[in-house]
Parts: structure tokens; sequence; C-alpha cells
């Protein structure tokens, strides 16, 4: 990295940034209250609350949003009339899964081949230290020229919707000229990166129901209809059998015209066995960017030891579809209903119930926050242009924003390379990217101020 002194600052800084993430990695702040007790989350907010008031924040709040959990706010004053920041990260994390495959703790940070690991730390715990490295940075050279708001949520992960009802309900709290959402990533270690679109989601649980009670599988098997059966042949028709998605009446075929992704770099990043063929038509981009994705995300029948020999009388699946830009959530939650209902076999009786949904995104890239984030981008990583890509996850506050204030501009930037394998055991984040997009975001806030 070229010699500045925000960078020189920020390098100072990252030992004091790896002892803050340790604390933070290690509160189990997985906001599903039925695995992980709330006083984890609760003592996550706090020491995001206190990180803000050491560093002079004002109007320091933890939100009650509607969904039970809280969010922390804060507000740091900067010249009068400057422009206001807000700045975006979740505390809440995914579970971490299978403890068994983590090398190490999940919630410890460790050091290993010159990576963090640890729950979190890419995904988006390690978002929260970055803003607070680069307004570190900033006070350490002339000051912080900008008012900067600092939103923590604390249920991304769950796709409740609690902040999105809040800031519906307070629409004066967050609005801002700019918005930095620090939960994305870089396209390849090393290679700036600003997510342009994300893909929306929803949640819908599935049941089927066949007999009163489970029967003798040797006396009744082969005429009793089988739930799970029923729900295999369900699950089964929401794909073509290249794998492609299949919801009766949803488009599958828009095309990503914008950065690439070579099919040898997703099978790695993907770690796709050998011999093993990727799923659906189209270019990777498109696959994962531009159109809807069906996944199984779960589902309830009994486990492999200890089952009987037994006709099932019921079943059900926790099934997710990405939504793409230009597709809306609920419409697709409906088409995805129905879908389920015309492809339930032997007049089984199904419901569904939709329990999460947010709508995809697209940003304005010809803002001036992307001019002055793009300057900055080229300081922080000397040699490379800023690059535009799509994100195939979903953060439904974007849209929130996007609605509830249709002037402002939103950059989405992070640390969630593919190398992080977020969301998957032993999530890591790079100190590097860490440094680099620390120095970024301080110098986007001078140019954005100058703009």
């Amino acid at each position: 990295m070229s010699s500045n002194p925000v960078a020189e600052t920020v390098a100072s800084l990252m030992p004091r940034a790896k002892a803050e993430l340790t604390e933070l990695v290690a509160f189990k702040s997985v906001a599903d209250f039925d695995q992980y007790p709330k006083s984890e989350s609760e003592g996550a907010a706090n020491w995001v609350a206190d990180a803000l008031r050491a560093e002079g924040f004002q109007d320091v709040a933890l939100l009650d949003t509607p969904d039970g959990t809280q969010s922390v706010y804060g507000f740091l004053p900067g010249p009068e009339g400057a422009k206001t920041v807000l700045l975006y990260a979740h505390y809440d994390v995914q579970p971490p899964l299978d403890e068994a495959a983590w090398v190490s703790p999940p919630f410890e940070l460790t050091e290993r081949d010159g990576r963090w690991y640890g729950r979190g730390s890419a995904d988006c715990k390690g978002g929260f230290v970055m803003h607070l490295l680069a307004l570190r940075a900033l006070k350490a050279n002339g000051g912080v020229p900008v008012h900067v708001k600092v939103i923590a949520e604390g249920s991304e992960e769950q796709g409740t919707g609690g902040l999105e009802r809040y800031a519906e309900e307070h629409p004066e709290l967050l609005t801002a000229d700019t918005i930095v959402i620090g939960d994305a990533g870089n396209f390849r270690a090393g290679l700036p990166t600003v997510t342009t679109t994300l893909r929306g989601m929803t949640l819908v649980r599935v049941q089927v129901d066949t007999l009163e009670g489970n029967l003798h599988s040797g006396q009744f098997g082969g005429a009793a209809p089988d739930a799970l059966a029923a729900l295999i042949r369900v699950l089964d028709s929401l794909r073509a059998e290249d794998g492609s998605t299949t919801v009766d009446g949803l488009a599958g075929d828009t095309e990503w015209d914008g950065l690439q992704y070579e099919e040898e770099a997703f099978r790695a990043d993907a770690k796709v066995l050998d011999g093993v063929e990727l799923i659906g038509s189209g270019t990777v981009a498109d696959r994962v960017w531009a159109r809807p994705a069906v996944t199984v995300l779960g589902i309830d029948c009994p486990p492999v030891v200890g089952a009987t020999p037994s006709v099932q009388a019921g079943a059900r699946a926790l099934v997710s579809l990405r939504v793409p830009p230009g597709m809306d959530a609920a419409e697709a939650t409906k088409l995805l209903e129905a879908h389920v209902v015309a492809h339930t076999p032997w007049g089984a009786r199904v419901s569904t119930e939709q329990i999460g949904q947010g709508q995809a995104f697209r940003a304005d890239t010809s803002s001036p926050a992307y001019a002055s984030m793009a300057e900055a981008m080229s300081v922080a990583y000397p040699g490379q242009e800023m690059q535009y890509a799509g994100m195939g996850g979903s953060i439904p506050l974007c849209n929130t924003l996007a609605s509830l204030y249709p002037r402002t501009e939103i950059l989405l930037i992070g640390l969630s390379e593919p190398e992080a394998q977020i969301h998957a055991a032993n999530e890591s984040v790079s100190p590097d990217e860490l440094e680099r997009l620390s120095v970024a975001e301080a110098l986007f806030l001078r140019n954005y101020a100058a703009s």
C-alpha cells in the first residue's frame, strides 16, 4: 500500500483491531434464542454501544426492534453544514453449524495461515471493526469531515425484519446523504469491489400430511400414502433436470452483463468436489446474481439413526428462494406457494407458511458517492480499479432504506470475499482486506465530504 498518513494510521491500529474483534467474536450472538441465550446477543450489543461511546458518539441507544432483538445506533457530529453518512454493519451471526468441522473453536478468534478464523470475523463483526478503524484514522489525521451515523443490526442473519420495521416506524432516524453497507465483499481478495445488486429472498415452510399417524411399512407400505415421499416429489419439482430453478410462472432466463465469474474460479471458491457438475444454465454470474435460486434448507423427518420401519404420516421442509433484482419478492412468494400446492401428489394435504421475506436491490452507480469510492479504492489498492459485481445473497434492509430515502446513495463494501467462507465452518477474515478496506472507507469519507 502506498504510503499516506491514513494508511499508516490504520496499519498502526491493526493490533488493537485484532484484540477488539477477538472480544466481539467471543459473543455467541446468534439471534435465534431457541438455540443460543439472548444474553449473548445483548452482550454483543452492549459491546458495540460501548465502542461507539468511546469514540465520542452521541445519542448511543439500544433500539428494541419488533422481532425481539436490539439494533445499536449512534451519531458522531461533524463540521457544521457537512454531509451525513450512515455506516451499517450487523453484530448477529449465523450459528456455527457443525462445530466438529471447525479447526479452531468458532467463537475464539484464531490466527492461522495469515487469516483470522471465527464466526462473524468477516460477516459482519469485522465490518463493524472496519468502520471503527476508518473513523479512528480520520480522527488522527485532521478529523472526521462528515456527520456519521452508525447502525449495527442484531438480527440480519435471521431475516426477521426487526430493523426494517423499526426504520419504517422511525424514518427520521437513519436519514443520510449516503449509506455505506459494510456487509458485502470484494469479488476476489485484493480486487476492490462494490456490490451493485443483491438478490431478495423468501423463506417458506412446507408441511405435507397424509395419515392420522405413522403406519407399519410392512403391513401398509405400498398403498398407504407416504408424506415424506410426497414432500420429496414436491421439492424435486422445484428443479429442472440440469438443476435450474423451476417455479411455475417465475422467469429464470435473465442475463448478467457486468463482471463475469469464471466457472473454474467458482468451482474453487465453492469447493465443488471433483467430477461433480455445477447446476443450472447460462453463465455462473447469470446463475448466482441475476436469476432465482431455490434451496431446501432443512427437512423434518426421522433421522437415520433410530429410524423405524414406518410409513410417515407427516413431513415438512424449509425452502429458501433467492429473488433477483427486477422481480418482486412478494409475487415470487405467491408463485412458490402456488407451485408447491400444484405439485403435491396423491391428494396429500399441504400447507405453506411464509416466515421471512426481503426485496432485491439495485444501486445507482452513476451517483457522486461511487466516484468518491472509486478514487479511494484506487489508493487503498494501488494499481487496481474498482469493480462492480452482484451478490447472490440478501440484505433486506437495503431495499427498505432505498424505499425510505430514494435520493440517498447506497454503497456496499465489506470483508466477505470468497476465501472468507461466510456461513460455513471455518469462516475467516483477511487482515489485509480489513486494513485496505478501512483505508478505503476513510478516504471515501474524506473524498465524499469534498465532492
